[in-house]
């Protein structure tokens, strides 16, 4: 490593790393990028939902399972081993890893000729992409002061937005202008259909991003909360044994081995297992419940050996009402967004005598520049709100909810297109405003050699229960109302507006994260020691 250095030096005669400065911006201007790539192989997806289902033959719920449930369960549960060895080895280096391996996934999409070959490279790419944000979260973190958390947090987060704009954009041109130029998918190159040349054309320029990544300098970790952190003698055999952690069979070995309850974890599996059950009787979506169910599992199996192997991460995590609170407040909010991102477009193209190409740009340009502006402004006003009650922070979830609601109710249902993207734009105002804050907010409850494994947590929560849940949900009461007589535009739009009743549960958990965030926070280092913790400070 060689960071750019203050004026002065730390009580052991080293210089100490630069906190913000010309680097910093430039790593973060980085990271973004990544983020926009992230985002432009997740997000294609929506734009060519109606061709796909056409070609493959599978319903709204089929295509809410692809992009949710199916991405969303490897996502989240190789983001716990993957953010655990992030906060142990290079971090530059993991996230250019993951990157190349997630472009190739995306690349390889544009090959698939089933729907199941689909699944399983969305698999590869949730896997690949569960690398990026909490190892992007934690470096940051250190190559900025605390107080400016939120907001640089909230540029980083600025990449969901441009990312998903750009795919759609897109994805909707290259699949269009493919598909004119080979209407005979036989004498195309390779045979391939729009909607596969658009993955393909996305997917390679990110393998050479990955290049371009590992360049990033490592900041030092704890800098900038001037606590120490050692280097970890074995960082591999930790990847490992968080890996085990999660795979089933194995975990119980390892569970066995520290000395966590095996009667305990075959409760939970049963209770999990009761439950999908349930809702597989009820739903008839087989494959929904069955990784939904296989991914809560895993990850209670990974609390319970996070218990018994790190004891003071899992009191500082799991034992925060603040942190619990905070990370189920947020996920709801995004339980709403992931489904309105997902079906907008697709609404739109049922409702209105349109084009791919046209809904793409229109909503992939809101969505990038509502997006970009939301996210921002809710971190820069995040930090402010902050600087004046210890948990200002949480007032931007306030300020989403009651900006979302009506504008994306008056999107969904205006008779005219051109004020839908307009509105599209406006509702990314508030609807984007708060990716900055739960990340910040976790970071500051726990120490610099968590941060990475508090961040996954947030991701493993907002993943299963916004992305795993918000579009197949979105999807599957759209397949119930069509049932019912419904035109499939009227079933979408519907399902739309029902999923919002959920931002009660949001309001809930935002007041009382609210009432216990400033405590928590203050008796940090407090509750560390206590646990037995070494805090060292320069």
């Amino acid at each position: 490593m060689n960071p750019e250095n203050n004026d002065g030096q730390d009580p052991n005669g080293k210089p100490k790393q630069k906190l913000g400065g010309r680097y910093a911006h430039y790593v973060l201007f980085v990271l973004v990028i990544v983020y926009v790539f992230n985002f432009i192989d997740r997000n294609i997806l929506s734009i060519l939902n109606e061709e796909i289902q056409a070609d493959l033959g599978v319903s709204d719920a089929d295509m809410g399972l692809l992009y949710g449930t199916v991405f969303a369960v490897f996502y989240s549960v190789f983001g716990i081993p993957l953010a655990r060895f992030a906060d142990v080895w290079v971090r530059r280096s993991l996230i250019s890893i993951g990157l190349m391996f997630w472009s190739a996934m995306t690349a390889m999409s544009g090959f698939a000729r089933s729907f199941s070959m689909l699944a399983i490279f969305r698999v590869g790419v949730g896997i690949g992409e569960a690398s990026a944000s909490p190892a992007a979260y934690s470096m940051l973190a250190d190559y900025y002061p605390q107080r400016l958390r939120a907001t640089v947090i909230a540029i980083y987060s600025s990449g969901v937005y441009i990312g998903g704009g750009i795919g759609l954009f897109l994805g909707g041109f290259i699949m269009e202008t493919w598909n004119s130029t080979f209407p005979d998918p036989a004498v195309a190159p390779l045979g391939l259909k729009g909607w596969q040349a658009a993955f393909l054309a996305v997917g390679i320029p990110g393998i050479l991003m990955a290049i371009w990544v590992r360049t990033l300098k490592e900041p030092v970790r704890g800098v900038s909360e001037g606590i120490v952190s050692q280097q970890h003698p074995n960082p591999v055999g930790v990847l490992l044994t968080e890996s085990a952690a999660m795979i089933p069979i194995l975990n119980l070995i390892g569970l066995a081995r520290v000395g966590a309850s095996i009667p305990l974890n075959l409760l939970g599996a049963a209770i999990v297992g009761a439950i999908a059950w349930l809702l597989i009787y009820l739903t008839g979506s087989v494959v929904q419940w069955i990784a939904l169910g296989i991914g809560i599992y895993v990850v209670f199996c990974w609390v319970q050996s996070l218990k018994a192997r790190d004891p003071v991460t899992y009191e500082m995590i799991f034992k925060s009402k603040a942190m619990v609170y905070t990370m189920l407040a947020f996920p709801t909010i995004s339980f709403v967004t992931y489904g309105v991102g997902f079906w907008t477009a697709p609404l739109l193209l049922r409702l209105h005598e349109t084009s791919a190409t046209e809904v793409g740009m229109y909503i992939g340009l809101g969505s990038a520049i509502g997006g970009l502006l939301g996210v921002t402004l809710g971190g820069y006003f995040g930090d402010k709100f902050k600087d004046k009650h210890p948990a200002g922070r949480l007032a931007i979830g306030y300020i989403a909810v009651f900006g979302t609601v009506p504008l994306v109710l008056w999107m969904i249902y205006t008779d005219s297109l051109m004020w839908a993207f307009a509105l599209n734009l406006l509702h990314h105002l508030f609807s984007a405003c708060w990716p900055g804050i739960p990340p910040s907010t976790a970071a500051d409850l726990v120490l610099p050699r968590m941060r990475a494994v508090a961040g996954a947590y947030y991701i493993l929560v907002n993943t299963m229960i916004g992305l795993a849940l918000g579009p197949y949900v979105m999807g599957q009461l759209s397949d119930s109302f069509a049932a019912t007589g419904m035109d499939p535009a009227s079933s979408l739009r519907t399902a739309i507006a029902c999923s919002m009743f959920i931002f009660i549960l949001t309001l809930v958990f935002l007041t009382l994260a609210w009432r216990n965030l400033p405590k928590d926070e203050a008796s940090r280092l407090d509750r560390a020691r206590a646990l037995g913790e070494t805090v060292e400070q320069v």
